[in-house]
């Protein structure tokens, strides 16, 4: 075995994408603003000046690009209404939105926002990144139905996107 094979790689990581982590932020501020009650404002500037970048409980939180942070959390705040009808009819029936896991519809709706008003982002970078995030909170099945839910409303919202030889 060659000296290079044994030692560890002595590239710098690479550095942690700030889409994700903004991702994962804004999921975390839906949350917060589903179970708490908590204003748009507040939160934003609490994720802004206390958690996205900082040490929290010996815990560093990474970076975010703030101004998608803003975006997404914003977005689903401002498109809610119109949002939950397209992941509710996605859903399977017997799971109302509202039934299902705070985390979980917080997943959801970010995924549909991006999927709707962001289609600078390729809607399977938007899957791929919430099953991701999903992933990140859940274990078992629930990852693979938020890639199932958000490639159905994918195939629906951008079409343009998918092969018609493409299975749905």
């Amino acid at each position: 075995m060659k000296a290079a094979e044994t030692t560890p790689s002595t590239r710098p990581p690479r550095p942690a994408n700030q889409r994700g982590a903004a991702r994962l932020a804004a999921v975390q501020a839906l949350y917060q603003m589903d179970l708490g009650g908590a204003s748009l404002p507040d939160v934003l500037a609490e994720f802004e000046s206390y958690r996205l970048g900082k040490e929290i409980d010996g815990d560093q939180y990474r970076d975010a690009d703030f101004a998608f942070f803003r975006d997404v959390v914003g977005g689903v705040v401002r498109e809610q209404q119109a949002l939950d009808p397209v992941v509710h009819t996605t859903l399977s029936a017997g799971w109302p939105l509202a039934r299902i896991d705070v985390t979980l519809r917080a997943i959801l709706r970010a995924g549909a926002y991006e999927l709707a008003g962001r289609t600078d982002v390729p809607a399977r970078v938007v899957i791929a990144e919430y099953v991701d995030v999903a992933k990140a909170f859940f274990e078992g099945d629930v990852p693979a139905m938020v890639n199932g839910v958000l490639d159905a409303i994918a195939r629906r919202l951008r079409p343009a996107e998918f092969t018609p030889t493409e299975d749905a």
